[in-house]
């Protein structure tokens, strides 16, 4: 075959492959979260339930509340879905998504880590880590140099932000690991532990409910975070759609009305 006939045919092969497929359609682009939650007719949303202000489940009756179950519910009716709530926990919490839930909410910080995993949406709240203590304790614990000594005991609860900034900054202070947020302020107002470095947002509402307990400078927290809602990674869409109703949830009064019940 001749150099000019090879070339043909190769031209005639590719004419062949474009006509081909363009009779086939351009390629179907993947199903969104967003077109799965509208088809069910429900959206599964993953919360670990133990940080008010923003996520509190009752273990006697499985009740729900919190700044962002509030936020959940108006995300669903805004979707025109159902509302399915999930427990999750931190441990497992990027684990969880697209498996038992479509997105996750419930005061989560901002990381590298979970955003190596996931998406997140835009942020909504801006926070850092501060000490929680008994008030008549409040001056000793103004600084890490002061909490980090032989003999404090700082407790944590395992597998979020909180046990990270401790692991990372607390030395020669006893780090007590307590598995159970719900209960881990107790521990320090009955003396079991002396301090929790935690979201100030958190340590404002627990001082709020418990008068024994004071929020050390809860305006210049040791650390800048802010927390947004977590999202499968990979999914524009969905991503798109949610960031959208959350602007709009920002501006048009219904998180600041939210809010308000819990933290004034």
């Amino acid at each position: 075959m001749t150099v000019r006939k090879t070339a043909l045919c190769l031209v005639a092969l590719a004419l062949l492959g474009m006509g081909t497929a363009s009779a086939a359609g351009p390629a179907k682009q993947p199903r969104s979260e967003l077109d799965r939650v509208l088809a069910r007719g429900e959206v599964k949303v993953c919360s670990t339930g133990d940080y008010r202000p923003f996520t509190y489940r009752d273990p006697a009756t499985g009740q729900w509340s919190g700044i962002d179950i509030d936020m959940a519910g108006d995300l669903a009716q805004r979707l025109g879905v159902r509302l399915k709530l999930v427990p999750t926990t931190w441990k497992t919490l990027v684990d969880d998504l697209g498996r038992t839930c479509d997105l996750s909410m419930g005061g989560i910080s901002i990381t590298l880590d979970r955003a190596k995993r996931a998406f997140y949406t835009e942020p909504y709240v801006r926070d850092g880590k501060t000490p929680i203590t008994r008030c008549e304790n409040a001056e000793r614990f103004q600084t890490l140099e002061q909490i980090d000594q032989p003999g404090v005991r700082a407790i944590v609860n395992p597998g979020g932000t909180n046990e990270q900034f401790a692991d990372a900054n607390l030395k020669q202070a006893t780090i007590v690991r307590h598995p159970d947020n719900n209960t881990i302020f107790t521990e320090i107002i009955e003396g079991r532990a002396d301090l929790m470095i935690t979201d100030a947002v958190e340590t404002r509402w627990q001082a709020k409910e418990h008068p024994e307990l004071c929020s050390v400078h809860p305006d210049q927290p040791f650390t800048f975070a802010e927390k947004a809602y977590l999202l499968p990674r990979g999914d524009v869409v969905f991503q798109e759609w949610v960031d959208q109703w959350l602007n709009l949830a920002r501006h048009d009064g219904t998180y600041d009305r939210f809010a308000a019940a819990w933290i004034g």
